[in-house]
């Protein structure tokens, strides 16, 4: 059985990540890893593709927003959109077609004045607008990682400025242990805003501990922090994990690698905002 694509995505101010699957080929999955009380929560399965770089989470973990290609959908967005829904389903609150796959997607601001101009074309966002704004992302490479406190390392080479997609250069990134433990994550990626869909064709990234003057890879396809300094992976074998960032001593996991699509009708508060 080939191991399923993983991808977190952390909420800024709520111990949430948001885990987006691909596997099998035609599938993708939601679901919600509860990082305070480790626990892994299953939500939607899509017959399409979600594209976890042009995701978001909302800072208090409460909200999805997603970019996909649906080709069966029959509805007024179309087959491409970008929507909002409850963690962890994908019940549309509001949607917007894009007419393609031409498009950077939506991510959470803290400004309420920020919005799209244009209304959703399905739904209605006057209650997420109480809380939050959105906003059209810049086209860079490790976007969603970018909002997460990632930065580029020194040695990464600058962005040529007609690489408007940022595609063409190896890009490091590095983020450090929040406690001040001095260790950092480094991830390495070529085509970093795909990688996670497309690994044949694009390759997989790196991810290493440094600590110190001693660097070790993880069995990674996705690493991040929490808040309080705890390191959390998905493996290349598809199971998530929390570590040890001393000695990467597993302390607890949930095996995804074992599901197989099963959709449900989602609870009956996922069409609620």
């Amino acid at each position: 059985m080939t191991a399923p694509r993983l991808f977190g995505i952390p909420a800024r101010d709520a111990p949430v990540v948001a885990v987006l699957r691909r596997g099998p080929s035609n599938w993708c999955h939601v679901g919600r890893w509860d990082v305070a009380a480790m626990t892994y929560e299953p939500g939607a399965w899509l017959r399409g593709t979600l594209y976890p770089q042009r995701c978001d989470v909302s800072p208090d973990g409460r909200w999805l927003c997603y970019f996909t290609l649906k080709a069966s959908a029959r509805w007024a967005p179309g087959a491409t959109y970008i929507a909002i829904s409850r963690l962890p389903w994908l019940t549309a609150l509001a949607a917007w077609g894009t007419g393609g796959t031409w498009t950077q997607g939506l991510h959470f601001v803290d400004d309420t004045d920020a919005f799209p101009t244009e209304p959703p074309d399905e739904g209605d966002v006057a209650v997420l607008r109480r809380s939050y704004g959105m906003a059209h992302p810049q086209a860079a490479s490790f976007a969603v990682e970018r909002r997460r406190g990632w930065t580029e390392t020194a040695d990464t080479l600058p962005r040529a400025p007609d690489d408007m997609w940022d595609e063409r250069r190896d890009v490091t990134m590095e983020k450090a242990d929040p406690t001040g433990s001095g260790r950092r994550l480094l991830v390495r990626g070529w085509y970093a805003a795909f990688r996670s869909m497309q690994p044949e064709r694009f390759g997989s990234s790196t991810y290493v501990l440094e600590d110190g003057d001693d660097q070790r890879e993880l069995d990674a396809q996705w690493a991040d922090w929490t808040a309080d300094g705890r390191l959390l992976v998905a493996t290349r074998d598809g199971r998530l994990q929390w570590l040890d960032s001393a000695d990467q001593t597993v302390r607890w996991q949930a095996d995804l690698a074992v599901m197989t699509p099963d959709p449900v009708a989602p609870p009956d508060e996922a069409a609620r905002w």
